[in-house]
């Protein structure tokens, strides 16, 4: 159980992410305004897979093959990862690393703002690419399962070695 200083700061790094979020969907409909839904979705994809690349040099050197250490480092690199995103390990094998999230602070801060389906599956398509930058940079290869209408939780990641 957290004590009350490290609740405190819990909340600040809740709040911190919900802003983010917040200026996600804000970008996403000035955007959309101005060149419709889709040149606005792939330019804030790639805006936000430029983000994952920015910290993919914390995982390269787990690169092209060694998925548990991919997976001990970026569980330990998730902050306030249990109580932010509850991930879940499904399975770490030589081949596949797969992490399903069962919380999400960004979807969570979209839900509290109004957003609900297609606009907040938009969201999460979006907000997930920076898991594309950071392990495709890293060196690996990945497919990511965002969250969809009538889904529980939300990413679900599968990382495989890279091609070296």
């Amino acid at each position: 159980m957290p004590t009350e200083n490290e609740q405190r700061l819990i909340e600040q790094l809740r709040d911190a992410i919900k802003s983010r979020a917040l200026v996600y969907a804000a970008m996403y409909e000035e955007i959309a305004a101005e060149l419709g839904p889709e040149k606005a979705r792939a330019i804030c994809k790639r805006a936000i897979y430029r983000r994952g690349e920015s910290i993919a040099h914390r995982f390269a050197h787990h690169a092209p093959a060694d998925l548990a250490g991919l997976r001990d480092t970026f569980l330990a690199f998730i902050p306030q990862g249990e109580q932010l995103f509850a991930p879940e390990v499904v399975q770490c094998t030589a081949d596949e690393l797969e992490i399903q999230f069962h919380r999400c602070p960004l979807k969570e801060a979209w839900q509290s703002a109004g957003y609900d389906g297609e606009a907040l599956e938009t969201l999460c398509d979006i907000g997930g690419v920076v898991d594309y930058g950071t392990f495709e940079k890293a060196g690996f290869s990945i497919t990511s399962d965002t969250w969809t209408r009538g889904r529980e939780g939300c990413c679900r990641l599968h990382i495989k070695p890279g091609q070296g």
